[in-house]
């Protein structure tokens, strides 16, 4: 992805990146899958492949929420545990 390119994705970009090639991997970088967990990655991909096969807008819309929702999850989570480490090296 381009430094230029506006991180956030829109249904409108979903759509576009369905007609190309190689869509389920473009879409899952723009998406930004590898900042989730092992888990969390896995099911957007399957949500991605599924999407990518239907095209329908419902699809994508709750593909952005769900990805979104799990990238949430994983920087506090990830948040947690750097503060917990933070407190065991002071004790």
């Amino acid at each position: 992805m381009n430094p230029s390119e506006s991180p956030e994705v829109s249904v409108e970009i979903l759509l576009a990146l369905r007609r190309e090639n190689d869509a389920v991997r473009l879409i899952t970088e723009r998406l930004r899958v590898k900042e989730m967990g092992p888990a969390d990655h896995i099911r957007t991909k399957h949500e991605v492949k599924a999407f990518v096969e239907s095209g329908h807008l419902t699809a994508a819309e709750a593909l952005l929420k769900n990805a979104q929702a799990r990238r949430g999850l994983g920087e506090s989570i990830a948040i947690k545990v750097s503060q917990r480490q933070g407190q065991r090296m002071a004790d």
